[in-house]
């Protein structure tokens, strides 16, 4: 004890130990009084990100706000997150996943696409780059593991954004549990709006839906009981045609749920959503 004391005064160990406490202490603080409005994570997307599209070069230039966001979000203990309400706890998921992506492009930009990221054996969602409960999860981990696994919420692939064109675009502001539901209904509304979201060839009596409803179709049959009409359809595809009817016109709608048309897939753009 004697040699540790001289090697290392006990006045420096007090101070040390009186630190930590301290930083436990408002770590806990600060968890507890983690912005829900996302108020700086909002102005950041508001002055980065017009019609879904990212000024990541600008964005790189300074990202201390993002920052900022990222090291509030990480201090969030768990016990604390899962006192919160489902859209609480939801809206906080989709801003970290959406907030974890920016930080990877903008960690490697230029880039063309986030494929570019990672090996071909570690790819872009497979690095520990979300910093959640004290630990670093991939994002990989975020979607699948936790957002998928303990929600029961298809829209959610219409508000993670990989950083693609083909992807749904990304909101100009942070998605509360106030105007959670709203939000990821526009976000359907939009996205099947778009090219890259829903098609309808009347004439060749093929509807093209997005990858995203392939590779995820499992997500929109939970719960659904299929109704009459989609004649021609599996049921993974009356599920999908059916969620994508009430998002779009009544006459789109009423032809999606009458069926008698194939099925195909678009192709997905990864290129940057620069």
């Amino acid at each position: 004890m004697k040699t540790l004391i001289h090697s290392f005064p006990l006045s420096r160990l007090i101070a040390m130990l009186l630190s930590a406490i301290l930083l436990s202490w408002t770590g806990a603080v600060n968890a507890a009084e983690f912005d829900q409005t996302y108020a700086g994570y909002e102005a950041l997307l508001k002055r980065y990100v017009a019609d879904g599209r990212v000024d990541y070069k600008g964005l790189k230039t300074d990202t201390t706000a993002l920052d900022l966001y990222l090291d509030s979000a990480a201090g969030v203990a768990e016990a604390h997150f899962n006192q919160w309400a489902e859209p609480e706890r939801l809206a906080f998921l989709i801003n970290l996943y959406n907030a974890a992506t920016l930080k990877l492009i903008v960690d490697h930009y230029p880039v063309k696409s986030i494929k570019d990221i990672g090996s071909f054996f570690k790819g872009p969602w497979a690095q520990p780059v979300v910093r959640l409960f004290g630990s670093a999860i991939t994002l990989d981990n975020l979607e699948h593991g936790i957002v998928r696994k303990q929600y029961s919420e298809p829209r959610i692939h219409l508000a993670l954004v990989c950083a693609a064109k083909g992807c749904p675009t990304l909101r100009s502001e942070a998605y509360t549990a106030e105007k959670l539901d709203a939000q990821l209904d526009d976000q359907s509304r939009r996205f099947l709006a778009s090219p890259a979201g829903l098609r309808i060839d009347r004439g060749s009596k093929v509807v093209y839906f997005s990858s995203i409803f392939k590779w995820y179709g499992e997500d929109f049959v939970a719960g659904f009981a299929p109704p009459s009409g989609f004649s021609g359809l599996d049921k993974t595809e009356r599920a999908v045609a059916n969620f994508c009817s009430g998002f779009i016109s009544a006459s789109d709608g009423d032809h999606l749920k009458a069926g008698g048309y194939s099925v195909k897939y678009l192709d997905y753009d990864w290129s940057l959503n620069e």
